[in-house]
């Protein structure tokens, strides 16, 4: 029979060849959704728009930190692997000399009875018989540890690298997932919002209506905004920034239930040339070039009653300007007075 330290390590091949169980993956709960009601006004279009927006942008973080920590894992399972290549290295160091071991006592028959070794009339060579065989299973009884205990290292090693890529896989599946039904939101929430706003007689393609590139428009100097983020009103030239337009649509669907016809607009949107003409013409009544709220495309000049102090029209407006984001600034009250004009606060737009 061949010796047991032979049979231990063909058995100890045979198992790391069988495939490890695969871990259970960890999975995420699902996230909570509450039914939402259909937006009633532009103003809450734009805010669902906004909200998706935000939503994407913070999955999108998130799966980049889910990223990070799986490199961070990465590492540490490459360090496990390479501990565990450093042991496989020192135990072949023990098993070489056993198996040279071996293979001379199968070469020499009389070497594997142990009787002959103990009637033997050469006492030397008995006694050397003796401590090579108790050598041999010595040293295979540290082979049989060391191998479990490196086949159990692998086990352990081989579940855990399988749970850490389920689990990628699994929660990149479910940000990718997540990710995609809000783009889909937010693209279906602004093609409603342009629709809507053509309806109202604004019409303008590239994207200058969505609410949810404003940012772009701060990225521009005041009075050198372009005409990709800036959404036309329904006067001939007039336009604002986005968030400013979509206000003032609801702002004049709410002017016009009250009063029965729309807001009379004379001036929006000023290009830092138009408000240095502006300047020039009218010193002491425009701003200084580059610092009018005009320029930022969030300004409005109105014509018509609301230019008369203390109309019916004016007073509605400062009731009821703020719950569309538009005021009347504290300035305009005094110095200079201008009763026509109004400013949209994204801050309290924000809030809407």
């Amino acid at each position: 029979m061949r010796s047991a330290g032979l049979v231990a390590a063909v058995m100890l091949v045979l198992s790391m060849a069988a495939p490890a169980q695969a871990a259970p993956a960890r999975t995420s709960p699902a996230q909570q959704t509450t039914p939402k009601k259909d937006p009633a006004t532009l103003t809450e279009l734009r805010r669902d728009a906004e909200e998706a927006a935000k939503g994407i942008e913070a999955a999108t973080k998130a799966l980049v930190a889910r990223q990070k920590e799986f490199d961070s894992s990465n590492k540490q399972l490459e360090a496990k692997l390479t501990q565990l290549r450093a042991a496989d290295q020192e135990l072949a160091k023990i098993r070489q000399p056993l198996s040279d071991l071996i293979e001379v006592m199968y070469q020499n028959p009389a070497s594997r009875n142990m009787a002959s070794m103990l009637t033997s009339s050469n006492g030397e060579a008995s006694l050397r018989a003796m401590s090579d065989a108790n050598q041999l299973i010595a040293g295979r009884n540290i082979v049989v540890v060391d191998a479990t205990r490196l086949f159990q290292d692998r086990e352990q090693l081989a579940a855990e690298a399988q749970e850490l890529r389920a689990t990628k896989l699994l929660q990149e599946a479910q940000l990718t997932f997540e990710i995609d039904t809000l783009r889909k939101q937010s693209q279906k929430t602004v093609k409603s919002l342009t629709t809507a706003l053509a309806k109202l007689g604004v019409k303008r393609g590239g994207g200058a209506c969505d609410p949810t590139r404003v940012v772009l428009a701060e990225e521009y100097a005041n009075g050198l905004l372009p005409t990709n983020v800036l959404c036309p009103l329904p006067f001939k030239g007039e336009e604002l920034r986005a968030d400013a337009a979509i206000a003032f649509a609801d702002l004049n669907l709410a002017y016009k239930k009250r009063f029965g016809q729309p807001l009379c607009v004379v001036d929006s949107y000023r290009s830092l040339r138009d408000q240095q003409i502006v300047y020039y013409q009218r010193p002491g009544l425009a701003a200084i070039p580059g610092r009018s709220n005009h320029g930022l495309g969030l300004a409005i000049d109105f014509c018509g009653p609301i230019r008369v102090y203390k109309s019916t029209e004016f007073v509605w407006l400062e009731q009821n300007g703020k719950r569309f984001g538009w005021i009347h600034p504290d300035w305009a009250y005094v110095s200079p007075f201008e009763p026509w004009h109004w400013e949209y606060d994204p801050k309290i737009g924000s809030l809407l």
